[in-house]
């Protein structure tokens, strides 16, 4: 995996455990408040320079002509289009790539941006676990983490948006609910997202 040829011996553990995680669609129960990064004594910014070497989404982002009643700042996600947009001023928007949920575990809805954690733990929830077992009960974030380099939690549900180290699962139906973005992509929106902000998920 690109990147981690810098991290501890903790960290390659990890990051052997990634391995068993793929393709599970990574989605969690709250984050603990406090952020500690997998075995990496570091701080935020040096964990954001491994974002960079993270291949792009298939969908480059861009900004497209999106009219919509939602207000400037909302998220709006397509399940179809496999792609978010970022609703701007003016009839803008940016347009990311997204990889959604599988069949049986995609959704629509409304909700709000409730939380924002930068390099989030992870911590499958128990039906997660129940269907694979040998998932941990918690792992901690950073570049090894399926959770990726950002996550905005979406009210009180299980449900995130967040950055993820499988790029190639971009544009792709493959969690178990949450909407994935490539590490570069989630950091972007990240910095343009409020705490409050709107999520609309639609078919």
């Amino acid at each position: 995996m690109v990147g981690i040829s810098r991290l501890s011996g903790r960290s390659a553990l990890l990051g052997g455990l990634m391995a068993l995680i793929l393709g599970l669609g990574a989605c969690t129960q709250h984050a603990a408040d406090e952020l500690v990064r997998g075995g990496v004594s570091a701080s935020t910014h040096d964990l954001d320079r491994h974002i960079t070497s993270y291949v792009s989404a298939p969908a480059a982002r861009r900004v497209v002509a999106y009219e919509t009643n939602e207000p400037p700042g909302s998220i709006i996600v397509s399940n179809s289009d496999r792609a978010l947009y970022l609703v701007l001023e003016e009839g803008k928007a940016y347009r990311y790539g997204v990889g959604v949920g599988r069949e049986g575990f995609s959704w629509t809805g409304r909700n709000r941006v409730s939380m924002k954690r930068e390099w989030p733990d992870w911590r499958p929830p128990p039906a997660m676990r129940r269907r694979q077992p040998d998932l941990p009960v918690h792992m901690r974030g950073g570049p090894a983490n399926p959770l990726g380099a950002r996550a905005l939690y979406i009210g009180s549900t299980l449900y995130r948006i967040h950055g993820s180290n499988e790029p190639h699962t971009i544009g792709q139906a493959v969690s178990s609910g949450c909407i994935r973005m490539t590490n570069a992509d989630v950091q972007h929106l990240y910095d343009r997202v409020r705490v409050g902000a709107r999520v609309v998920v639609r078919n």
